[in-house]
């Protein structure tokens, strides 16, 4: 499969996410430290909700987590209340569902149709492929983000 680098990337993106969702203590997920916009937990939840906005959303097909996750975690939201143990835990058990079934859809040969979006950061995307691509390099920076709040938060 062409893309299978992705999904193995994008799959170890999320178990490692996932580890840290389920290690750190709620009172460290939910800190904004000076200088930064946004905890812990809400980059986890945020690079889940853009990645199925991306690649479903703009494909035309349902995605996988619901209105409320992506009302609170979109582009341009902010931290609020960290949300009780199940929800994080649903959250944790999403970020690798969601891998497994971008894989498994894309196998199938779902993604048929594609609505050109333009990000933040300059890149046009035009087909799911370009999605998948912009996608890892999204989840990237939200990583990098993830382990300079680790660092200052403990």
């Amino acid at each position: 499969m062409e893309h299978r680098m992705i999904f193995d990337t994008l799959q170890s993106n999320r178990e490692y996410l996932a580890k840290i969702l389920k290690r750190t203590p709620e009172d460290v997920l939910s800190v904004v430290p000076q200088g930064f916009r946004n905890n812990i937990w809400w980059n986890i939840a945020h690079t889940l909700v853009v990645q199925q906005l991306l690649c479903y959303k703009l494909s035309g097909l349902p995605m996988y987590v619901d209105d409320q996750l992506v009302k609170g975690y979109s582009k341009g939201t902010f931290p609020g209340d960290l949300p009780d143990p199940a929800s994080r835990q649903e959250v944790g058990q999403q970020l690798i569902r969601t891998a497994d079934l971008l894989r498994k859809d894309y196998e199938d040969q779902k993604f048929s149709e594609y609505h050109e979006y333009s990000t933040s950061a300059g890149v046009t995307l035009s087909s799911i492929g370009d999605a998948l691509h912009f996608n890892l390099y999204h989840e990237g920076l939200h990583m990098g983000i993830i382990s300079s709040l680790l660092k200052v938060t403990r």
